[in-house]
């Protein structure tokens, strides 16, 4: 098979048997790699049942390897939306905890003030004295820290019942070797009897730097719009992922203005900010239009797990191509169009219009037969 010519990363979500945690994982990759292990902090956020907040956000115990010279190998972090495997009657494994607060800001400040190592009671303790108060022990081993005038900060509290064996497995960008790359991780996975989460999903990340360009940007929007759910259906997206959907209607409104595909990127991408964009939908556009260090990618969220890396870089491959077609045609308008109905016959058309190698259409192309409607 082909190998990929554009820089990725992948997301594999994963679920540790019983009496084993995603730090097992992250041990037995810096084992395998010659690496390094050491805990850190990992944003999450899941709905909130409290009035006028709706999210909570968290800061979970996440584990990342790097080699002897400090480059990221791969992360081992939860992922709040993996719920379904688990016996939340458990208790909480001791050592494990979260730390909750209602404002991002001061999660953020924890990440660079707190330090991951520390245990439950210790790790607020940075944070209470940059406010000057002290940390205040609570109900059911929970600790707290608020401002001097009682508004709170943040909590500490026990990890609920199993849910160290959550694991989103993050592998570093990959720019060459990638099934090998991928395999190494993966394989290290398989031997510890790491399986599919219920609710589980792959996402993979593409560089983003060729795609800014208010043209392609266009032509990638339409093309997934109409396409989208076809492609859904070809790869096996999961049913039973959290967190996916399509975009709203007003960024397709916006990128099909008349005047939008003449715009210079920055202004582009300041009118495509006003839009209220979210990284929970098939195609996660934020990363490119609100840019984060060393994260200006383009996501496809849609995949279901695998175990193995051959099929994820087949996937790759796919998503590659109709990026590549998108750029391409940047002399052609590629305009929008309703979501197409799964039909063979179109599918089988759109795949051959793609600029990828005979062995990855002929993978996809069969795929598309052997697919029911």
């Amino acid at each position: 098979m082909s190998t990929l010519n554009w820089k990725i990363g992948c997301e594999i979500e994963l679920l540790a048997p019983l009496g084993l945690s995603r730090k097992d994982l992250a041990d037995s990759i810096a084992l395998a790699n010659n690496g390094l292990m050491r805990r850190i902090f990992y944003p999450q956020s899941e709905l909130s049942l409290v009035p006028g907040k709706p999210l909570f956000h968290n800061l979970t115990l996440g584990f990342e390897v790097i080699d002897r010279q400090g480059n990221l190998i791969a992360k081992c972090v939860d992922d709040l939306t993996l719920q379904d495997d688990l016996n939340k009657s458990q208790l909480p494994k001791p050592g494990w905890y979260r730390i909750v607060s209602d404002d991002t800001r001061f999660l953020e400040l924890i990440t660079r003030q707190a330090n991951a190592e520390k245990n439950q009671a210790e790790v607020l303790h940075p944070i209470a004295d940059l406010f000057g108060t002290r940390v205040e022990e609570g109900v059911e081993g929970m600790v707290r820290v608020a401002d001097r005038t009682g508004n709170p900060v943040a909590i500490a509290a026990p990890l609920p019942g199993e849910r160290e064996r959550p694991c989103e497995l993050i592998s570093a960008p990959i720019d060459t070797n990638h099934l090998e790359n991928l395999e190494v991780l993966l394989k290290t996975a398989r031997l510890l009897g790491f399986t599919a989460p219920v609710e589980g999903a792959t996402h993979i990340h593409f560089d983003a730097k060729p795609l800014c360009s208010a043209n392609v940007f266009t032509n990638l929007v339409n093309i997934f719009h109409t396409h989208g759910e076809n492609l859904k259906r070809l790869v096996g997206t999961n049913p039973k992922c959290r967190r996916l959907g399509s975009w709203d209607l007003a960024l397709l409104k916006l990128v099909n203005e008349s005047d939008f595909r003449e715009l210079p990127w920055k202004e582009a991408r300041l009118r495509v900010a006003k839009l209220e964009l979210t990284k929970y939908c098939d195609f996660n556009l934020k990363n490119l239009i609100h840019p984060i260090p060393d994260k200006l990618t383009f996501e496809a969220r849609i995949f279901p797990v695998w175990l193995d890396s051959q099929p994820i870089i087949e996937a790759a491959a796919l998503c590659e191509a109709i990026i590549r077609y998108a750029m391409n045609v940047s002399e052609i308008q590629i305009s929008s169009h309703a979501p197409l109905e799964w039909k063979l016959e179109s599918v089988q058309e759109f795949l051959k219009l793609l600029p990828m190698s005979e062995d990855v259409r002929n993978i996809w192309l069969t795929r598309a037969a052997n697919t029911t409607s």
